[in-house]
């Protein structure tokens, strides 16, 4: 006797969330060793690339951080933006859709 199984519905799986980049906005009272602190030690990209991230939003205004998850960029950003507060600087993130 042959068994038939039944292929799971697609709907019911677990989809994936969306990607969102992570942009740093310049400003001009943060100063560059905070910003750096920040990029290291809460989006933990190494410190020559942090550098680099600093500078460019430094020149540009802004400067394209890393692409995350969404639930995961959001609380990254709050962890940055809290530690900014607690310091009184005015640095801000941004989201954008992938």
């Amino acid at each position: 006797m042959i068994e038939t199984q039944i292929a799971p519905d697609i709907s019911e799986e677990t989809e994936f969330e969306l990607l969102y980049r992570i942009i740093i906005h310049n400003d001009p009272i943060t100063p560059m060793e905070f910003v750096v602190q920040i990029l290291t030690s809460i989006f933990y990209l190494g410190n020559d690339r942090a550098t680099d991230i600093m500078f460019k939003a430094h020149m540009s205004g802004t400067a394209y951080v890393q692409t995350l998850p969404k639930t995961e960029a959001e609380t990254r950003i709050h962890k940055a933006h809290t530690a900014a507060d607690l310091q009184r600087f005015p640095l801000q993130f941004s989201l954008e859709p992938e």
